[in-house]
């Protein structure tokens, strides 16, 4: 069970880079290359920046902690 509800697609979360970092412990810049990587899918404001879904970053959280732990 997630903490979090899942939203519709139409209104799912997005988060931030710098929220990703925060939740990844890392550098927003290494999530924005997560992204060119196709490691994480960005989604595009109209003025440019980068949001990510949040289903999918604690998806990538929880299998990176499940990696981790093995």
């Amino acid at each position: 069970m997630t903490p979090f509800p899942v939203l519709p697609p139409r209104f799912e979360a997005l988060l931030t880079p710098t929220e990703v970092a925060i939740m990844f412990r890392v550098d927003p810049k290494t999530v924005t290359r997560w992204a060119q990587a196709g490691r994480l899918t960005s989604i595009r404001t109209l003025g440019g920046h980068r949001r990510y879904r949040r289903a999918e970053v604690l998806a990538l959280l929880a299998d990176s902690t499940q990696k981790r732990d093995e």
